[in-house]
């Protein structure tokens, strides 16, 4: 069964940290993108960071949307099939709900149209006080 099972989520004044970690069913973890969306109410949702799990030093192995750039970071334990978003320097416009998810398809497919997502989890809550 295809699933994506997020944790880590909650609640941390501006400017802390949190790390989100997604665990990632073995059939859907190779040789694609996992991404990191988030929606606030009332907002589309967006894509916050991509990393690809192939094999392969591909110079965009791993994207951001420029609001995070530089304050998030994605990373990937293969031997556990988990994919991690660190968060720091929190801002009030971070609060969304964060969603983990998996392309489609295997393959080379960048960037954050949620039109090649075929995988969502449960989402997990993330909420920054000023």
């Amino acid at each position: 069964q295809e699933q994506l099972v997020e944790s880590g989520g909650g609640s941390v004044q501006a400017g802390g940290s949190l790390r989100l970690s997604c665990v990632v069913s073995k059939t859907i973890y190779s040789r694609r993108f996992i991404f990191w969306f988030r929606q606030s109410p009332g907002k589309e949702r967006e894509g916050v960071a991509n990393i690809w799990t192939g094999t392969g030093n591909h110079q965009d192995a791993i994207n951001y949307a420029a609001a995070v750039k530089g304050r998030f970071v994605i990373s990937l334990d293969k031997d556990k099939n988990t994919v991690y978003l660190q968060m720091d320097s929190l801002t009030p416009e971070d609060t969304a709900m964060y969603y983990c998810a998996a392309a489609t398809y295997e393959g080379w497919i960048p960037g954050f149209s949620v039109n090649n997502i075929g995988f969502w989890g449960q989402g997990t809550q993330v909420t920054v006080s000023s």
